[in-house]
């Protein structure tokens, strides 16, 4: 038999950890900006790349989350 309270279980924490991982993400995307304004050492990306990886990461964080609002609702 299939624990299914459990299988949710681990589905949520997944969906969690993904939500995190991806802030986190967004976070250095926006980092990038932040070392070619008066940083001394030379970034890894460029200020627009880190934008845009930034706002990839926070859309993906709120259509992660908008789905959970959907799931929960419906």
């Amino acid at each position: 038999m299939i624990n299914w309270a459990a299988l949710g279980l681990v589905g949520i924490v997944s969906l969690a950890v993904a939500v995190a991982v991806l802030v986190s993400f967004a976070i250095v995307g926006l980092s990038a900006r932040e070392h070619s304004l008066g940083g001394t050492g030379t970034g890894a990306i460029r200020p627009a790349g880190g934008t845009a990886i930034a706002a990839l990461c926070l859309l993906a964080v709120v259509a992660v989350v908008g789905y959970g609002l959907y799931v929960i609702v419906a």
